[in-house]
């Protein structure tokens, strides 16, 4: 008598990923990490966008403060013997009162801001203590002796207009010249109270232009406040 042959045991199914499930779960992971990228790349490129318009804002806001202090501590037409700030050049320029130890002499500074190369700088000359000195310094150019601090990169361009009463603003310093011949030739002698002699320009508008901004700002100063 012979024996029945055993059933075949069912075959089990090699465990695993099939081909086409790899395939699938490489693509998607491919999409997950393209959007994962894409949304990184704008974090990070927000950021720089961030930084860089504070550090922009910084160096406008230095570089005005600057000019405030200049324009405030802006000599007497009196003691500049001209328009203690003048547009000529391309550059503006503000005869300013030298802080001194107390005791000492007065002393007076020309500074002029111009743009170089495409940089705002800003040019200092030494104290001065003669008229001769001043004039040469108001008339000359920057020598060595001056001090050059760069401002501002990336400027375009840089305007500035004076106020003058009963003028209003102006960049034609013939009116600010006409100004100060109208209050020199009004001072009447003997002044009362020795009040000093008007200022020809009361105002001053900075507008500077940038290629990293969509239109010029503009900031305006009063003269000796």
């Amino acid at each position: 008598m012979s024996t029945p042959p055993r059933p075949r045991a069912p075959m089990r199914r090699a465990a695993g990923f099939t081909l086409i499930e790899l395939l699938v779960a490489i693509a998607i992971l491919a999409v997950v990490a393209l959007l994962s990228w894409r949304g990184l790349d704008q974090i990070v490129r927000g950021r720089n966008i961030i930084t860089h318009s504070m550090a922009e804002e910084r160096v406008f806001a230095q570089m005005f403060d600057q000019m405030r202090i200049d324009t405030r501590q802006a000599a007497s037409d009196d003691e500049a013997g001209a328009p203690a700030i003048a547009i000529d050049g391309g550059a503006l320029q503000i005869v300013r009162v030298f802080a001194v130890p107390p005791g000492a002499p007065p002393r007076l500074q020309v500074v002029r801001y111009r743009v170089t190369n495409g940089q705002v700088v800003r040019y200092a000359s030494p104290p001065l203590a003669t008229v001769g000195a001043l004039r040469r310094a108001q008339r000359g150019g920057e020598t060595g002796a001056w001090n050059a601090l760069p401002m501002m990169q990336g400027v375009g361009s840089i305007s500035a207009r004076l106020y003058v009463p009963k003028v209003g603003w102006t960049s034609d310093m013939g009116d600010v010249r006409a100004q100060l011949d109208a209050n020199n030739n009004g001072v009447k002698v003997p002044q009362i109270g020795n009040a000093p002699v008007p200022r020809a320009v009361t105002g001053l508008e900075v507008s500077v232009g940038a290629r990293a901004l969509a239109r010029p700002v503009t900031r305006v100063f009063l003269v000796g406040e």
